[in-house]
Formats: C-alpha cells, structure tokens, sequence
C-alpha cells in the first residue's frame, strides 16, 4: 500500500472451477449454498440474455474515479470477469465502450460493477456481458487512489480475486476455489431436480401436496 495505491498480481484462474459451474444458474447455486450468497441490485445491463462463468480480477476505486479500473484492463487475461468495488455510487460512470472494448480485446469476458456505467447500447452490440448498480452519461474522475487484486464487496458479498463469478439473467454469484466443486456438484444435482418438476407439471403430475402439509404445521388449515 502506496498512499492509497495497492497493485497485486493476478491470481491464477481456477479452470476446473470454472469448467463445472459454466452453464448452471446463478439461483440454484445459490439455493444450494443456503440462499446466502449473491450481489444485490446489481443486475445485467444487456438486453439480450447472459451468461458468464469466469475468473475474478478485483478493483476497487473511490467513488467517482477510474484510474485505477485503466490499470487493471492492462493485467486482463483471456477468461477474466472484471470486478470493480466502486462503493454503490452511481453519480458518475466509471466503465464505458472504450475501456470495454480493451477489456475485450484483451479477451475478458464480462464485467462486474457496483457502480454506474454508460454507453449502455455499446455492450448490447458488442455481446459484452455487464452487470452494474446503475446507469449515468456523467464521466468520472481519473486521480486515484484505488487497489487492484484485493478483496472487494459487490451488492453486500466479499469477492476475493481469483474467486469464479457465474453471472447470468438473475445477476451474479462468487465463488472461491474451495467451494467452486461442491457448489458445482451440488447445483448439477438440484438442476434434475427441477428438470423433473417441470417435466412433472406439464404431465400434469405436480405433487403440490406439501402446501397444505406445511399450512397445517403452521395451525393455518
């Protein structure tokens, strides 16, 4: 730490993570994993369905400013969601289609912001996945401080760099590499789970019988 300036190295992706929770929802991993974890109001800005599963590189800045999001777009490898803690402001943009498109190029493959961004047509063009706290024309500063490649918090949850952000639809989920595997296996379970219910309601075969058992419990019925 340096005046308010702190640079880390990029963690290491967790591939194998990454490769066994591609694809599954963000709302039965986090069934699965008790119904804790989750950003909050931090939801996709694309129109068209998204869908990421890839490695955390972390950034946190003040409220307002970018500098330091500018430095972590030149640590970005292919496979890297950039996450950025910029406090829930959202009175300035802090990420627009110019440094999306760097962070495209350098092969990220979405962005995580609690924060504001513009240029909101640019990442429905150009398929970029994005979610963010809000929307703002205004630009920001560009003084710093900020710290790169530390813990930061998204919506209310701790995301550590190199954890596996899964975001779709619904928003995202974080996951570090010690829970990647089970929050996997077990999201692989329940998503039969609910194959079959849905398969069951269309047979018109639903079992609902467990509201009234539990309205009974509670002395309703």
């Amino acid at each position: 730490m340096n005046n308010g300036y702190e640079i880390n190295p990029r963690k290491e992706a967790f591939k194998e993570g990454i490769a066994a929770l591609t694809g599954l929802a963000t709302s039965i991993v986090s069934d699965v994993l008790g119904r804790t974890i989750g950003a909050v109001d931090i939801l996709p800005v694309n129109k068209s369905p998204v869908s990421v599963c890839g490695n955390a590189v972390t950034v946190c800045v003040r409220a307002g400013d970018n500098l330091m999001i500018h430095k972590a777009l030149q640590i970005l490898k292919p496979g890297d969601v950039l996450v950025v803690d910029g406090g829930g402001d959202i009175s300035r943009a802090l990420f627009g289609e110019i440094m999306m498109t760097v962070a495209k190029s350098r092969g990220a493959i979405g962005a995580v912001l609690d924060a504001a961004i513009r240029d909101v047509e640019a990442f429905e063009r150009h398929q970029f996945p994005c979610w963010a706290r809000g929307v703002n024309m205004r630009g920001p500063f560009k003084d710093g401080p900020g710290s790169i490649n530390v813990p930061v918090s998204i919506g209310g949850m701790v995301i550590h760099p190199g954890d596996v952000i899964l975001g779709d639809c619904d928003g995202i989920i974080a996951l570090s590499p010690e829970v990647a595997l089970e929050g996997a296996r077990l999201g692989k379970e329940k998503e039969a789970v609910e194959r079959k219910t849905i398969q069951s309601i269309h047979d018109g075969k639903y079992d609902d019988a467990w509201i009234d058992v539990t309205l009974k419990q509670k002395g309703v019925i």
